[in-house]
């Protein structure tokens, strides 16, 4: 049996405690590396994204921050872990048309992780895709709260998950207030689950979600920017802990399991199709990005952090996040990262 990162599994001690507390793109799989690793002891990596040319974005479980890798060159911290006052950063997403990197910052202190401030609750900050410098800041106005993902939206609006409730909130361009767009019973994680995750917009305009407990796909129907019916989809195989999302330039979606696979997902009609495009990937997987015909995933190794049986262990250094090749003719593109 596939067991969930331990930081997941330990959503509903989380819950608890918040409840009580309101207030050049490689175009030749040969052009990348198999793997690139990071800075620090405790860089835990979260999550990933990129830009056209190349460059990967990283967040840090535990250290927080943002590690940047340039084409060619070493990864770096590129915003400072506490910048802006953040905390432990999961979502990030690279927003080239507003020069924004949005990245969601959350307290973890209820799963034994400090961070590197004492910010309390969930936020989702916007900053400088040049500088580095801090834009955007817009705590989220629901509680329990993690800011799990990104996606953006066609009117440059950015939307976000909350892990620990049933909402999908907005931001809308030129807005400092997060607002929620969409809320249903079908996305309310019951009991020991953790609920929404991946997000993003498909080729057709619609918003697609998962959860990952029960391991869910959903499309949200978008009419002139509005939310509308939540419409489940059937898989084509079980999935097993659903996590990252992204979509692809063919209008297909990468998407990361918890259980250590990276799929492509084919949505037609209310079916998803799922493809595994590698399968037995240890240690926790936790994102995905496409840079080319290169898939780049993160794993976290969260259980070192958060796991009481690991008490004392030491994680597999140094970090790193890991290419995984695509095929083409469909992975020709940069997807929406």
């Amino acid at each position: 049996m596939t067991r969930s990162p331990v930081w997941k599994r330990s959503i509903p001690l989380l819950i608890s405690v918040l409840a009580g507390s309101i207030g050049g793109v490689a175009t030749s799989v040969s052009a990348a590396p198999e793997s690139i690793p990071l800075p620090g002891d405790a860089a835990y990596p979260e999550s990933i994204t990129s830009t056209a040319d190349g460059t990967l974005y990283v967040s840090s479980f535990a250290s927080g921050g943002v590690m940047r890798v340039r084409p060619g060159a070493d990864a770096e911290i590129w915003i400072k872990p506490g910048a802006f006052e953040t905390r432990s950063t999961f979502g990030v997403l690279a927003d080239k048309k507003n020069g924004i990197l949005w990245v969601c910052s959350n307290d973890l202190s209820a799963l034994g992780v400090k961070g590197p401030s004492e910010v309390k609750g969930a936020a989702l900050k916007g900053f400088d895709l040049k500088t580095g410098e801090g834009r955007i800041s817009a705590p989220f106005p629901v509680s329990p709260a993690i800011c799990n993902d990104i996606a953006l939206g066609p009117d440059g609006s950015a939307y976000v998950t909350n892990t620990l409730g049933p909402h999908i909130l907005q931001l809308k361009p030129g807005s400092q207030s997060l607002e929620v767009w969409k809320t249903d019973p079908l996305f309310a994680p019951e009991g020991k689950e953790a609920g929404l995750d991946g997000i993003a917009f498909g080729k057709d305009g619609h918003l697609y979600v998962n959860t990952f407990t029960k391991a869910q796909l959903f499309r949200v129907t978008v009419t002139d920017g509005a939310a509308g019916a939540v419409t489940p989809l059937t898989p084509s195989r079980a999935l097993v802990l659903a996590d990252g999302l992204r979509p692809m330039a063919d209008g297909s979606f990468l998407m990361a399991e918890g259980g250590g696979r990276l799929d492509r997902v084919t949505v037609e009609g209310d079916r998803a199709t799922i493809e595994t495009l590698k399968d037995g990937i240890a240690g926790g997987v936790t994102a995905v990005t496409q840079v080319g015909a290169t898939a780049w995933i993160t794993v976290g190794q969260l259980a070192v952090l958060t796991d009481p049986s690991k008490k004392g262990s030491k994680p597999e250094l140094p970090f790193r996040i890991h290419a995984v090749p695509l095929k083409l003719p469909w992975a020709v593109g940069h997807g929406k990262n």
